[in-house]
Parts: C-alpha cells; sequence; structure tokens
C-alpha cells in the first residue's frame, strides 16, 4: 500500500478515535462543576431548573423593557433569533438592541419558551457528553447502592389470571433468578462496568452500579417494572370514553385503567397515552380504550431494532419473538388484522400500530415514526420486559474503595513507568527509539479512544489490562529493532533493512498477541465481573498496540526513508550504517 493511502487511513482512524473521546474529555476537563452537578440531576430536575430560570430571566428581561434598559447580561443569545423574527414578519431591523427591541420582537409565551428551550438544550447537551464519557468504577470514584424489591402480589395477581393459581416457592425463586440474569445483561453487557449485581433474601436483589450518581442510570437499569404487554385497541370503547368525558370531565380512570360500571365494558381498560417531550420525560397525550386480555407478554421479545420501513421509507421497528411467543403472535394477530395494537409498558401506553397481516416471530411495526420514536419504542421493547415486576426499594452513594491519596499515587507510578520505559527506548535505540515512543503514545489514545467509545468503565482491573498491552507494544518494537540490527550488520541500506526488519518481525508479533487474545476470550467467556473486565481489555490493547507497532511504526520509517530522504538508520550506538540504497 502506498504511503499517501496508509497516512490517509492514520488521519482517519485519529479523527474517528477524536470523535469518541471528545465526549470524555469535554466532560472531565472543560465542563464547570455547576454544569456538572445539574446533568448529573433527574431529567425532572432539569426540566424545573430551565423552567425557573427561564421564568427569572423573563422578569429581568420584562424589567428592562419598561424602562428602556439594556438588555440584561447574559441573554445576549436572543438577539440571533430576535433579528430572525424582524426579517420573517418583514419589519424594520432595530439598530440597537435594548430589551424592549427584543420583546417587540416574539409574544411572552414565544420568548418564554425560547429561553426555556436555552437553558434545556444546554443541560442536556452536557448530559449526553457525560452519559457517553468514559465512567469510573466503583474502586476509582464510587457510585449507587440500590436494593430493589419483587413485587410478588403482582406476580401473585399475574399467575392467578394465567394459571388460576399462586406461584409455587420454587417459581417465584427462578423467576427471581431469571430477573438476576436480565439486570446484568442491562447493566454489564460488555464486561467492563464492573457491577455488583446479587440476591437478598428471596425477593430482593441488590446493586451496586459504579459512577457518578445520576438517578438516569437507575432508570435505565429497571427501565419499566416488568409489565410490558400487547393489548388490542377497542376503538368504539375509546370513543364511548371521550364523549362520557366531555360530560363528566372528572372522570379518570385509576392506576390499573378501571372506571366505575356502565361507562365501558368490563373486558376494557383505559389507559393514558404517552409521547417523550423535549426533556426524554413520558408527556401525557390522552386516553386510550383496550381490551384487557393480554395479547402476548413482553417476556417473550428477545431483540427489538429500529429499520427502514421498504415501501414508505420511514423508521420502523423490528422485534423478535422465542418460539412460543411466535405461535401465540400468529394466533392473536390473526384474529385482530385492521384492528390497532397498543405496546403497553406499566399501565402505560407507549406505542400503537395497525396490524396489516398475521405476525410471527419478527414483528415490524411502521406507520408515521419520528426516529427518535422509533428509538424510544425499540428501547421500549428490549430492555423494559422482566419476568417479576421491581421497584426501588432503598438506594443511596457509596464511596471509593479507594481513597484519592492511593490513586494518586497509583497514577504517578503509572506515569512514572511509562516514561521510565520511553526514555530506555530512546537512550537504547536512539532515533528508532523515539518511533517507538510516538507508537506508544498512539497506542494509549486508541485504547482510551476505544474505552469511550463503547461507554466502558475504568476500574483497577481494566488499567492493568492496557499497561500489560503497553508493555507487549514495547516488545513488539523491540523485536523489530533488534531484526533491523541483523540486517544492518549484514551490510544492508535502510530501506533495505527496515523492509527486512518489519517482514521478519511480523509472524513472531502475530503470534504472541494472537496466543494473548485467545486466552482473553477464554477469559472474558468463563469469567465474570473484574476478570472478564480485564480480559476485555487486554484484548483491546492487543489489537491497537499490533495496529500502532506493525502500521503506524512503519509508516514513521518510510517516511523517513522517501520523504525526509535519509540515508543512515540510527538504532543502535554500536553499529555504524551509512551505506545507501
Amino acid at each position: 500500500m502506498k504511503k499517501r493511502y496508509r497516512f490517509l487511513i492514520l488521519l482517519l482512524v485519529a479523527g474517528i478515535c477524536l470523535a469518541f473521546l471528545y465526549p470524555t474529555v469535554r466532560w472531565y476537563f472543560f465542563t464547570p462543576r455547576d454544569e456538572q452537578n445539574l446533568a448529573l440531576g433527574s431529567r425532572e430536575q432539569i426540566r424545573d431548573y430551565a423552567r425557573q430560570t427561564a421564568g427569572f430571566e423573563m422578569e429581568a428581561l420584562i424589567a428592562a423593557g419598561r424602562t428602556g434598559g439594556a438588555l440584561p447580561e447574559g441573554m445576549e443569545y436572543l438577539v440571533g433569533e430576535a433579528r430572525k423574527s424582524y426579517r420573517r414578519t418583514k419589519r424594520p431591523v432595530p439598530e440597537i438592541w435594548d430589551a424592549e427591541a427584543v420583546l417587540r420582537a416574539f409574544s411572552r409565551s414565544d420568548v418564554q419558551a425560547f429561553v426555556e428551550a436555552h437553558y434545556r438544550d444546554r443541560i442536556l447537551k452536557v448530559k449526553n457528553y457525560q452519559q457517553n464519557a468514559v465512567q469510573l468504577g466503583l474502586d476509582l470514584s464510587g457510585g449507587l447502592s440500590i436494593v430493589l424489591q419483587a413485587d410478588m402480589e403482582s406476580l401473585r395477581t399475574k399467575f392467578n389470571s394465567q394459571y388460576g393459581r399462586n406461584p409455587t416457592a420454587e417459581e417465584q425463586n427462578i423467576l427471581m433468578t431469571q430477573a438476576l440474569e436480565a439486570l446484568n445483561n442491562r447493566i454489564d453487557r460488555f464486561g467492563l462496568s464492573e457491577p455488583v449485581i446479587r440476591r437478598q433474601g428471596s425477593d430482593q436483589i441488590y446493586v451496586e452500579i459504579p459512577g457518578t450518581a445520576d438517578p438516569e442510570r437507575i432508570r435505565s437499569i429497571i427501565m419499566g417494572k416488568g409489565g410490558l404487554s400487547f393489548h388490542i385497541v377497542d376503538e368504539e370503547a375509546s370513543m364511548a370514553f371521550e364523549n362520557s368525558l366531555r360530560e363528566h370531565p372528572g372522570l379518570i380512570p385509576d392506576e390499573e385503567g378501571n372506571l366505575p360500571a356502565g361507562i365501558v365494558a368490563p373486558d376494557v381498560l383505559v389507559l393514558g397515552t404517552y409521547e417523550k417531550d423535549n426533556y426524554g420525560l413520558d408527556s401525557w397525550t390522552g386516553y386510550a380504550a383496550v381490551k384487557r386480555q393480554v395479547g402476548l407478554d413482553g417476556n417473550h421479545v428477545q431483540n427489538a431494532t429500529v429499520t427502514r420501513d421498504e415501501l414508505a421509507n420511514t423508521p420502523a421497528v423490528s422485534f423478535e419473538l422465542d418460539s412460543e411467543g411466535g405461535e401465540l403472535f400468529w394466533n392473536f394477530t390473526s384474529e385482530n388484522v385492521g384492528k390497532r395494537l397498543a405496546i403497553v409498558l406499566d399501565n402505560r401506553i407507549k406505542s400503537m400500530a395497525r396490524i396489516n397481516q398475521p405476525l410471527r416471530s419478527r414483528v415490524q411495526i411502521s406507520g408515521s415514526l419520528s426516529g427518535e420514536e422509533a428509538n424510544n419504542i425499540a428501547l421500549t421493547l428490549r430492555t423494559a420486559a422482566l419476568p417479576v415486576e421491581l421497584e426501588v426499594s432503598s438506594q443511596q452513594s457509596i464511596g471509593p474503595s479507594m481513597g484519592a491519596d492511593t490513586i494518586t499515587r497509583g497514577l504517578y507510578a503509572l506515569l512514572g513507568g511509562l516514561g521510565a520505559v520511553m526514555v530506555f527506548m530512546l537512550l537504547y535505540y536512539r532515533s528508532a527509539g523515539f518511533n517507538a515512543i510516538v507508537a506508544q503514545i498512539l497506542n494509549i489514545y486508541l485504547m482510551f479512544s476505544i474505552l469511550s467509545a463503547f461507554n466502558f468503565t475504568l476500574t483497577l482491573p481494566s488499567i492493568a489490562g492496557f499497561i500489560l498491552t503497553i508493555g507487549m507494544a514495547v516488545d513488539a518494537n523491540v523485536i523489530i529493532f533488534e531484526r533491523m540490527k541483523e540486517e544492518l550488520r549484514l551490510g544492508k541500506s535502510r530501506a533495505a533493512a527496515v523492509d527486512a526488519g518489519f517482514d521478519k518481525a511480523f509472524w513472531a508479533i502475530m503470534d504472541s498477541n494472537i496466543t494473548t487474545v485467545i486466552a482473553a476470550l477464554f477469559l472474558s467467556k468463563l469469567g465474570t465481573g473484574p476478570i472478564q473486565g480485564f480480559a476485555v481489555s487486554l484484548a483491546i490493547g492487543v489489537f491497537s498496540s499490533v495496529f500502532t507497532a506493525l502500521f503506524v511504526s512503519r509508516l514513521m520509517f518510510d517516511f523517513g526513508t522517501d520523504v525526509m530522504k535519509n540515508k543512515k538508520l540510527t538504532v543502535s550506538w554500536l553499529i555504524k550504517q551509512g551505506k545507501e540504497a
């Protein structure tokens, strides 16, 4: 491959890694502490902050407008939107932008909504950085301690409706074990979150989640208490309820969807319909009546992804069912072709779609869905169903198991070790050692970029895996340089020595790294918790170190030979080489 193409590949990889690493750098180094505290709050708290701040700023803006004063400090962002408003309505644009000029551009409700959106978008953007940044493990930063309580009363009700009896103790134990496994898959899909998840008693699950105490992380884990189901929408009952609601505005169904007798049929539930608002919160949009009979339980859903409707070219949601669920859903949809299907999560209707044909194991939900709505539905289907409903019984923050002083000393030891290795490479291999140093720095950059890309959690075992691969990357450079020495002793030129050094060292490097990857695969499959985290980080480091040692380092040597026109290869104090190619 030509050097130009290899250089472009290197730039592309570096650019992609920079994009992956950006949220981590932005969150930890360029986000003020007060904004971090706001972003770590729940979305309800962010909503309250944005609305309260918008109210205060509106009062200041109106007061300044009444007295003809200047625009309050910090509200200059309104000028751009006000200028657009003047131009849109074909009014003369003011030369001086004071408070009165800005207020004339909007109605009061519009300007307040714009101010609220300004603060909402800013904090939600910071929150997105936090969610996509590298998280620190329990041993480094502490985290959350949560006790989840199983709702056994709801479980007994569910069993009575399906089987006409209460669950046995053995069945309860099996369902709790399945819930434990489901939670573990949600929290630690890649083995680098390092959670602590264990049974506590007969009906509780204890969870420790590393990272900052962000309530949104809890919601993402126990999203939905387990009540995911599919129901048929009863159009006639929906219309009857709407007519009754006009006559009796105070007529509201209870939390289970029940109404006083006589308004709708006994086999009908009236549930609220919800959509995500600008804060990502469920916003009530109305009511719909559904059949009380559950057409399909959410536990049969195995996977859900966002796809495209080939006919309408719009976002759609596809989900897969297990064999039992596929048979049940085929019978259910065959009987209800042309009717609307409601996806119900914890007695809230999340989405409704029309059944166009009988469906079996693979189902597609399409219609007038936006990309965000499709993502929300897929997330609901993929993560909501639990074999038993869980509720947060208690929650508290826990401190790091290692003190700040210990972490600081460990960091100094890490940097000191890396510095010593780099100094040795530079002194022993001279200018060739500089290539190794650049490759090592890029290797660290790549590893942390991958860590950030997959939102992994940084813990001591994962750090140990990375440190090990850094040492292995140095070994690869040592093998290459020693091969180059042998070629120079034979009297070969710089270009010939570089080519032979990399070619002859290639399989030695690949053999050692392949065996390491095999060991890492076995550790990741057979190990759990810290062992799995160490194995995955080790595998990541192997791939990045091989790339930097064989690709980046080779590119630097070729650049010196062909572009800088260097004739000498300085790889040792003892070997003098100056023969031209």
